[in-house]
């Protein structure tokens, strides 16, 4: 299993803007891009669906820039994660079993816990008491 490139880069894009959300300052998507070594026109799509699904605000004009919005602190892995991936099941079952399948149930148990912990583990809980120097 492995999550996109996109997924990754989002990820460390909010915990950027989650570590200089006490400034108060949009950051330009150029300095995010710099920060990741990525491309702008591809931080930009990936923005785009952060701001889509509310995750990220963007604020136009000439100080704009991106930032996280008031209720930051509960973004979770999960939802993050679902922005840029969409929220399709990691495992299909390609026969007709049915929902009796015997593989779909074991495999949909584990992405129910796999998603439960990224669900219960905010961007906030991981910057909170670690060394955000190894960020």
């Amino acid at each position: 299993m492995k999550f996109s490139r996109g997924t990754n880069y989002a990820l460390h894009t909010i915990l950027h803007l989650a570590l200089k959300v006490d400034n108060n300052k949009p950051i330009g998507v150029q300095q995010l891009a710099e920060q990741q070594s990525v491309s702008s026109t591809y931080l930009s799509k990936i923005l785009a669906k952060l701001v889509k699904e509310g995750l990220v605000v963007s604020i136009s004009g000439a100080n704009g820039g991106y930032s996280l919005g008031h209720n930051w602190e509960s973004i979770s892995f999960l939802n993050i994660i679902h922005a840029i991936e969409g929220k399709a099941s990691l495992f299909e079952c390609h026969f007709n079993h049915g929902s009796g399948c015997l593989i779909e149930q074991v495999m949909s148990s584990a992405e129910k816990k796999m998603e439960e912990e990224l669900l219960n583990t905010t961007i906030s809980d991981v910057i909170k008491g670690k060394d955000t120097a190894l960020y």
